[in-house]
């Protein structure tokens, strides 16, 4: 019976196994850049999943005591009505808490007059309902906050001792109050569900609030009640009933309400976005390394060709022998997907246990058989789609072409049914991609820009191939040698290309990234940036401070806008809930925005649609709105939006868009209404001063000349905010270099991989070249020369496609200014070289090794 007879009728399947394991028992031996492809990227995307999850659910774990409560209800600028608070704690148990910047004086009488912006908590005698709220030194929270001898209590975080150079037991001012610091904050349980904040936390009492006189009509100050549900009716539907009912009885209360199921909505959408990023940049490895899979599938094709014959000599159709060496490289891509789910697996355990004690995030360590089996299937799905290309040539290659091929490099394309096999794979990939994406608009970019990526580096490696076999012939024999190698059967120059191409154009986009964001953040402000911002300036005093502020820097320039707080609850006739905003502009919805009214055009604002509404304006409300917000959230003029200030609902209509200039970092808003708008509203102002030749030493001055006079007013330096937001930013790119460096070890795994390929090449080339008389410096001469080509075209490439790349994310996504950093890239190119060149030559080096009897014997 002949082996194909007996695969069709008898084994089927089985005998595909039972070949592809026994040829696997000589070892893995041309497969281990192959496994680590694999392993490496399904370690990224699983550890990136189930580091994610565990957050996730530590977060739903942990919901309650982050936010302090089952259900939270915000307001901003003013306090909740006697009937809502009574409402409120019909149903349960109310905590009050008070939130604001101001700024804090160290007393002089200690020698030391400095001052310090600080993020104010208020709290009830009932806090914290939930968690534990640690101090050092240890003492009950109703003994640190009380008043005594003068002065109210407070603990603070240790940052602000050591910023004023204070220690426990000293003094310090804020507003019109006298406090005593009792203790420093260890860890404060609700401390997440705050979000960001630009200064130390000062936690104090409710009372100590009222007597610094901070709390003026309009003050920025956000009122939180926390109610903590009966024990007996806390589950989920109770929650979201108690939720409809508050919005039933208190249509106009203006609440911001959070359950505990999104204590921290920004957090969470924060983590979503940063994990797809993340999955994507594991994606990219198994991208790059599947360039490492089709090329590690070619070469052991190459080697097994005496092995195919004999199948076929024996009667083994093409089928048969492309189902034995698929089941093969599943079998391998099995062991590399395993590997690579066991160590994400490990990875929620491995941070818990090695920096449990530094995380700030209750990240819960589990194993999570979703994003397992979701990491496997990537794997699986990246190998199939790489490998199918070099199996299927074998089904139509006759036995002698088999032999042939080493000489004359003879290919041909798969057959239909191959290639239609390996597109399901590659569509179902896609699908997977962008199916369970998060922001799925993010995951269609990447993956058309992958497939771009990947047409255009065949086309790079084409075009240099060309060129090189159109070049006129060399008289130098070094450079003629290397030329030849770069566009002769069999050429590396596709699999260098390739490989290195995509690691290079990873390596620029967030080496570009990096350096903007440093340089956005950490480095030079824009020129016309201001030094200062002050917020909380009463509206009687609005002219007086500006006048204040002109003597006190008469070289500078001072703008001074009203300000309120309010949420947009509706628009264009549809609840804020209901709205389908886009994944840009859905948080101009998700919490308060700072409002303002005008008659003329904001500085900074460009009119894009509509006319503005001129200073003399006495018409019904109108709104000017951002332009890309308005199409975020499908606004067009003439249609209405509702918003709720201070408890009530105010309706406007759009007369205008605008476009803004961000980075001027001006005062400006999303929405700026008409004057008449907010006829009687309280409200305070918000000022900011440019200095014409900023002079950081006067810094302090002007701080403390403004709380002297204005002792309500906070002052905010533009350069500490941007160094706080930096810091957060510094430690995102951080773990963004983490994870992409998965990617370059993979790329450079298939460099090596693709250099391993073509050894019998090299071997052979140099044998024959080292008999008719070449020397070992000749040889290397030309080797290195074929290699720095290669490697110089590739980088060229890399450092275009990784700067458009980057240059569509930072100006695009992130809203930021790019400029090209040309050190960065310039690094880039010279590692790229470095490293392919002594790839290259470490091969050819063990080539040169070989005796030319040995091999010519075996040929």
């Amino acid at each position: 019976m002949s082996l194909a007879t007996e695969s069709v009728h008898t084994r089927g399947a089985s005998l595909s196994l039972h070949y592809a394991l026994r040829e696997l028992r000589g070892g893995l031996r041309g497969f281990y850049v192959f496994i680590a492809c694999i392993a490496l990227g399904v370690m990224a995307i699983a550890g990136v999943g189930s580091v994610a999850a565990s957050l996730g659910e530590g977060l739903a774990h942990e919901g309650r005591t982050l936010l302090g409560g089952d259900v939270a209800f915000s307001l901003i600028q003013r306090e909740a009505k006697p009937d809502e608070v009574a409402f409120l704690r019909a149903r349960g148990q109310v905590s009050v808490v008070a939130t604001l910047r101001a700024m804090v004086r160290a007393l002089a009488r200690i020698g030391n007059d400095q001052l310090a912006l600080v993020e104010i908590k208020a709290v009830d005698e009932h806090y914290p309902v939930l968690g534990e709220l640690v101090l050092d030194p240890k003492m009950p929270i109703a003994a640190v906050l009380a008043e005594r001898d003068g002065a109210f209590g407070a603990a603070v975080d240790s940052t602000l001792l050591a910023r004023l150079n204070l220690k426990v037991g000293d003094r310090v001012s804020v507003g019109s109050a006298t406090f005593q610091l009792r203790s420093t904050v260890e860890t404060e349980p609700d401390r997440l569900a705050g979000g960001l904040g630009f200064g130390p936390r000062f936690l104090i009492s409710e009372q100590a609030l009222r007597a610094t006189g901070l709390l003026q009509p309009g003050s920025l100050v956000r009122w939180i009640y926390r109610l903590k549900l009966p024990d007996k009716a806390a589950g989920d539907t109770a929650v979201a009933a108690l939720i409809e009912q508050v919005r039933t009885a208190l249509p106009q209360a203006g609440w911001e309400i959070r359950s505990r199921n999104n204590a921290s909505p920004q957090l969470e959408r924060t983590i979503n976005r940063f994990t797809q990023f993340l999955t994507l940049v594991g994606l990219a490895a198994l991208l790059v390394g599947g360039v490492g899979v089709a090329n590690a599938v070619k070469s052991h094709i190459d080697r097994r060709r005496d092995v195919i014959a004999t199948f076929k000599a024996l009667g083994a159709t093409g089928r048969d022998v492309f189902s034995i060496y698929l089941t093969q490289v599943t079998v391998l891509a099995v062991i590399g997907s395993v590997i690579g789910l066991a160590i994400g697996a490990a990875l929620p355990f491995i941070i818990v246990g090695v920096f449990g004690k530094l995380l700030p995030l209750p990240v819960v360590p589990a194993l999570h058989p979703d994003q397992l089996l979701l990491s496997f299937i990537y794997g699986l799905l990246t190998a199939l789609a790489f490998g199918l290309w070099p199996l299927g040539r074998v089904h139509d290659v006759p036995v002698a072409a088999l032999f042939r091929e080493t000489v004359t490099g003879e290919g041909q394309r798969p057959r239909w049914r191959y290639l239609a096999l390996m597109a399901m794979v590659i569509a179902l990939l896609i699908a997977v991609a962008i199916g369970l994406a998060y922001d799925k608009r993010v995951a269609v970019v990447f993956v058309v820009s992958s497939m771009v990526v990947f047409a255009v580096l065949r086309g790079v490696a084409a075009i240099l191939m060309a060129l090189a076999r159109r070049l006129p012939r060399s008289g130098i024999t070094m450079l003629r040698l290397a030329i030849a190698n770069i566009h002769r059967p069999g050429a590396l120059t596709p699999s260098v290309v390739m490989s290195l191409g995509l690691g290079l154009a990873v390596l620029v986009t967030i080496t570009q990234i990096d350096g903007n964001l440093r340089r956005q953040f950490l480095a030079a402000l824009p020129d016309r940036a201001p030094s200062f911002y002050f917020i909380d300036i009463p509206t009687n005093d609005a002219v007086r401070f500006g006048e204040f502020l002109k003597h006190a820097a008469p070289q500078s320039t001072v703008e001074d806008v009203p300000m309120l707080r309010g949420r947009i609850v509706a628009a264009r006739g549809v609840k804020a809930e209901d709205l389908h905003a886009s994944s840009d502009s859905e948080w101009v919805l998700q919490s308060d925005r700072g409002l303002t009214y005008t008659g003329e055009i904001p500085k900074g604002s460009k009119i894009v649609e509509g006319k503005w509404w001129g200073a003399d304006y006495n018409g019904p409300p109108l709104v000017s709105i951002e332009k890309k917000i308005a199409d975020g959230l499908g606004l067009k003029l003439g249609d209405p939006i509702v918003v709720n200030v201070l408890g009530r609902d105010i309706t406007a209509t759009i007369g205008n868009m605008r476009t803004i200039d961000w980075q001027s970092l001006g005062i400006n808003f999303v929405l700026v209404f008409s004057p008449n708008a907010f006829k009687g509203a309280p409200h305070t102002h918000v000022a900011t001063l440019t200095e014409t030749h900023p002079d950081p030493s006067g810094d302090a001055r002007i701080i403390k000349s403004v709380a002297d006079a204005f002792p309500m007013v906070t002052s905010v330096r533009v350069r500490e905010a941007l160094e706080t937001i930096g810091t957060v930013v510094t430690n995102l790119v951080l773990a963004i270099r983490g994870a992409s460096a998965v990617t370059l070890i993979s790329a450079i795994l298939v460099l090596g991989g693709a250099l391993a390929a073509g050894h019998r090449h090299r071997v052979y080339d140099a044998v024959i070249l080292k008999t008719l008389g070449a020397t070992r410096a000749r040889l290397l001469g030309a080797y290195a020369l074929e290699y720095l080509m290669i490697g110089l075209a590739t980088a060229v490439f890399g450092v275009i496609a990784g700067s458009v790349a980057a240059w569509l994310i930072v100006t695009r996504l992130m809203t930021l200014s790019f400029v090209w950093q040309a050190a960065s890239a310039t690094a880039v190119v010279t590692a790229a070289l470095v490293v392919t060149v002594g790839l290259g030559l470490v091969g050819t080096l063990l080539a040169l090794n070989r005796k030319p009897a040995t091999v010519l014997r075996n040929l």
